[in-house]
């Protein structure tokens, strides 16, 4: 079963640990992706993203520049099993040649400094989707939550602070482009700041079903309607906090059979087209059944025997992400 996964922050990981594992690299690490991993797992696609926190970053820019680097730098020598891509003809090109896909992404809007020509500059260089916030506020707009934590304090949803000027001309500019808008981490008011003032489909990389896990990093079931009559995709998210309540705060195994339930949940609400897969691999502590990317084939297993078909499962795994790909790449 071919997977398309719309968010991992392997990258990032990878620059953080380079002091203490200093022979981790992407054909071969102890995190949750690489390409030995991958091609276990059956990956067509990875959505690798730059991820930047501006909390602890003195110059998100600076930052978003030397995790570019690492990228090209970690993937071209393996250019016979995965392939960079910035457009669509590059997607087809390597899945007929049997390679697998590589797509530069943004996590964190604020490392273009408000500036549309620093995001036309990492248009450039190849990113191809980027999300308005990550956890902190920016000049383009609000998040929902400002860490991973899931204490009632922060799940309250901002539905006042929408998109601040910059931040609409961004997302026009971004549609402009080409460059995916990825409403992940956006506050409530944000998103629906997306939809008033952009006409193409855009993702919710890696956010699940509010009505099924409360924390507002997730999106209601309003958003989930609006998203996939707009054509868009919103990508099942692994870690626990998002896939089911916590209870006292504590982190717990991330099983398929919840992430399944969120899938059961948007396909009543929106359709079998707007469900993808958004991993975040890398990206949180917490464990998960699969173990990492080469267990895919257990999600699969879980789908089927809650009544999905092998299409939807397709669907899911791949088709629905590569459907806004193609229109939008």
């Amino acid at each position: 079963m071919k997977v398309v996964d719309m968010h991992c922050d392997t990258i990032s990981e990878l620059l953080h640990i380079r002091k203490q594992w200093e022979h981790d690299t992407m054909l071969e690490n102890h995190l949750q992706i690489d390409l030995n991993k991958m091609q276990k797992g059956d990956y067509l696609l990875q959505n690798f993203a730059m991820f930047v926190h501006l909390g602890r970053e003195k110059d998100p820019f600076y930052t978003a520049m030397k995790l570019i680097d690492l990228f090209y730098t970690e993937l071209e020598p393996y250019s016979d099993r995965i392939g960079i891509v910035k457009n669509w003809k590059e997607i087809e090109e390597n899945r007929k040649a049997g390679r697998m896909s590589a797509l530069l992404t943004l996590e964190e809007g604020g490392v273009c400094r408000g500036d549309l020509s620093c995001l036309r500059d990492f248009y450039r260089m190849g990113a191809r989707m980027m999300t308005i916030t990550w956890n902190f506020p920016n000049e383009l707009g609000f998040p929902n939550g400002k860490d991973e934590s899931v204490t009632p304090a922060r799940a309250i949803p901002d539905t006042v602070h929408g998109l601040t000027e910059t931040g609409i001309a961004f997302v026009q500019e971004m549609e402009r482009l080409g460059m995916i808008i990825d409403i992940s981490h956006l506050n409530d008011a944000g998103i629906w700041d997306v939809f008033r003032y952009t006409r193409k489909p855009f993702v919710a990389s890696h956010s699940n079903a509010r009505a099924m896990a409360g924390h507002p990093r997730n999106l209601t079931d309003e958003m989930i309607r609006a998203l996939a009559d707009r054509g868009g995709v919103a990508g099942i998210n692994y870690f626990d906090a998002f896939v089911k309540d916590r209870v006292d705060g504590k982190a717990a195994l991330s099983l398929c059979r919840d992430m399944v339930a969120h899938m059961k949940h948007m396909k009543q609400v929106g359709g079998i087209g707007c469900i993808g897969l958004g991993s975040d691999f890398d990206g949180f502590g917490s464990p998960v059944e699969m173990k990492d990317c080469s267990g895919m084939q257990l999600l699969a297993d879980e789908m089927s025997r809650e009544g999905f078909s092998t299409g939807e499962i397709e669907a899911v795994f791949s088709e629905n992400v590569l459907r806004v790909y193609k229109e939008l790449l």
